[in-house]
């Protein structure tokens, strides 16, 4: 990557780099994810990590980190994670459109 720090700039002038600390990028990630109600893989995304590294930061090590923002991280992730098959429902219908079944 030509010698350079990859870093996601966000609103406010946080970032996240490859330098940062494990414990920093969980607290950002999750309030991020409280801010913008935002899902997993939509902060992912955004942050230009991968899905998986995500929600261990949010889910096993922020409730080391910090419990409290960990339970209000968790509110969100459940009702995402209640709204999904909504969600993918939409996804359907927005791909294949109001197609009408001609008999």
């Amino acid at each position: 990557m030509n010698g350079k720090i990859k870093h996601t700039v966000l609103g406010g002038g946080k970032s996240i780099s490859s330098k940062q600390t494990i414990e920093e990028r969980a607290c950002l990630l999750a309030r991020y994810i409280i801010d913008s109600k935002d899902t997993v893989r939509g902060a992912a995304k955004k942050f230009g990590i991968s899905k998986s590294t995500v929600h261990k930061d949010v889910s096993e090590r922020l409730l080391k980190i910090n419990p409290v923002l960990a339970t209000e991280v968790r509110k969100i992730l459940d009702e995402n994670k209640a709204e999904r098959h909504i969600r993918g429902g939409m996804a359907t219908k927005l791909k294949y459109g109001a197609k009408t079944k001609v008999s």
